[in-house]
């Protein structure tokens, strides 16, 4: 009697979870249905066999949860295994742990809702961020928290994958602008604002036509799928186009001093110049193409601005002489292409003049000077303005091989492996890995403090040494500069995992570290089955 007394409390409990109208208390005191005289004996035996029909009766039901033996199959999903240890919460609230959460971060992944990642039982704040974009997207009350309606539509084989569109806001519209952004379709960084404007609609127009897409501006499946793959085409400026992305480009070039002209939005030659003359003092590839990565060197703090000295011998030279001879500082006939000592002379002439420093250098300030509407024309009494022959020192030297006009370029078995330790640079590589344990997992962050999994492989192997532009999961499939490792059982220290969607840094012991999704922070764990199962290759970075 005890036993069965507690198994049926335990289903009406699950009964009560799921909102049936049957009162619980009043079905363990015999629902009115006992007279008030009837032993407590007889009274529990009469609930139980009004619970009995109860479940009968409901067992039918299509709008009503399903039973199991145990308990409640989850919501409206037809081949769930609900067969828990505990029961399943009413509700999921960030700081909750329960294996139903990583059932639900699977489904978030799979539908594009969340970074790919080996899924765990608690619920973050990352769980939380998918949660509250899916409840948007399907026109749920976007609180995050995840109630039987909530869990029902995720875990539906009818649920949508994920998709954004004109008028939707929040931190994954954020992620979509900043990769729309480095692939060069939108204007400038401060149109990363979080909502989904025109800016955004045109520039995920334009992403879909150079790469034959169809052109809705959306950002459904197919989309999201290639703007982070390596497949992507940028959005490769060149002669001839205009935009508002050209034009924010000229006025970053004519305020570092690479620009001679005023910018009008429009690729033409005197852009092909100043964009020249850039990349080779920063170490990008010499084409004359505004690509993401010209692109996001232009923008940089770090960008070396121009600066033409004695010797230097190129177009842009040709342009600032020209300027100096509209000016009156220097002949016509020294305007040759060539930075010798009469452009010197001359450039420090209209230095003096215009209350700069002397030094002969056409530098930041002096481009900046030179090219604006202030510059000052030369005294009359000037003598390069007299001067019609620029003699062994003007501008008629050719250019010469040593001339900086190139660009820069920098020199199967699926058992757990024991990786062993690491040493030399692996070592170092782990050790950094190892200082970021705990730092928040932020979806497209490449630190120093917040990471998403491509960005912390990224970070971690710039900070020793090893120059490795930013891949996404799917860049780290086909790198190629390293040594590459087709065994799940041949990992070692130091090397770099990728499995399907995500990638991490191989620790000692059989252990992964990694900014991980499902834990919502960069953790260090084993290399578990799930990484077995979903191995796609290794890169070996040292020896």
């Amino acid at each position: 009697m005890t036993k069965r007394y507690i198994r049926y409390k335990k289903k009406l409990q699950k009964l009560r979870s799921l909102g049936l109208a049957v009162a619980a208390a009043g079905i363990l005191a015999g629902c009115g249905a006992q007279p008030a005289t009837v032993s407590e004996t007889e009274s529990t035996e009469a609930a139980i066999v009004l619970a009995e029909e109860t479940l009968a009766q409901t067992a039918a039901d299509e709008t009503i949860m399903a039973l199991s033996p145990d308990g409640p199959i989850l919501p409206s999903v037809a081949g769930v295994d609900a067969e828990y240890s505990e029961p399943i919460p009413d509700y999921l609230r960030v700081g909750m742990e329960h294996p139903v959460v990583a059932k639900l971060q699977q489904r978030l992944m799979d539908l594009g809702f969340m970074d790919n990642d080996e899924p765990t039982d608690y619920y973050g704040e990352v769980t939380q961020s998918a949660v509250k974009v899916y409840q948007r997207q399907n026109k749920l009350a976007q609180d995050g928290v995840v109630g039987p309606e909530t869990l029902a539509a995720i875990l539906s084989p009818d649920a949508k994958y994920y998709a954004a569109q004109h008028g939707d806001a929040g931190d994954d519209i954020s992620r979509i602008q900043t990769r729309l952004y480095e692939l060069g379709y939108l204007a400038n960084q401060n149109l990363v604002t979080g909502n989904f404007g025109d800016s955004t609609e045109e520039a995920v127009i334009k992403m879909q036509s150079v790469n034959g897409l169809e052109q809705d501006g959306k950002v459904g499946r197919q989309t999201m799928n290639l703007i982070y793959s390596e497949e992507v085409k940028p959005n490769m400026l060149s002669y001839g186009e205009k935009s508002e992305v050209v034009l924010e480009a000229q006025k970053r070039l004519k305020e570092l001093g690479y620009m001679t002209t005023e910018p009008d939005g429009a690729y033409g030659n005197d852009t092909i110049i100043a964009v020249k003359r850039f990349q080779s003092r920063n170490d990008q590839v010499v084409d004359g193409y505004l690509g993401p990565s010209t692109r996001i060197a232009l923008n940089s703090g770090s960008a070396v601005p121009n600066g033409l000295a004695l010797g230097d011998s190129d177009e842009n030279v040709r342009q600032v002489q020209n300027l100096l001879s509209k000016l009156g500082y220097l002949n016509s006939g020294n305007v040759t292409g060539y930075y010798g000592e009469v452009t010197e002379n001359a450039v420090k002439s209209f230095q003096r003049t215009n209350g700069l420093s002397a030094d002969g250098l056409a530098g930041r300030q002096t481009m900046a000077k030179l090219t604006s509407d202030s510059a000052r024309r030369a005294p009359a009494n000037t003598p390069s303005r007299n001067n019609s022959s620029g003699g062994s020192t003007g501008g008629n030297r050719t250019q010469t091989a040593g001339n900086n006009q190139g660009g820069k370029k920098p020199a199967g078995s699926t058992s757990i492996p024991n990786t062993g330790s690491a040493s030399g640079g692996a070592s170092a590589l782990i050790s950094v890995a190892s200082s970021k344990l705990g730092s928040p997992y932020v979806w497209g962050a490449k630190g120093p403090n917040a990471f998403d999994c491509s960005g912390f492989v990224y970070w971690c192997l710039n900070q020793v040494g090893v120059r490795q532009s930013y891949l996404t999961s799917s860049g780290w499939r086909s790198v190629g500069k390293y040594t590459k490792i087709t065994s799940f059982s041949n990992l070692r220290a130091g090397d770099i995992i990728v499995v399907s969607g995500h990638v991490g840094i191989v620790a000692g012991g059989g252990t992964v570290i990694d900014a991980s999704s499902g834990n919502g922070k960069v953790v260090h764990r084993s290399l578990s089955s799930w990484w077995a199962n979903n191995f796609i290759c290794g890169w070996r970075i040292f020896g």
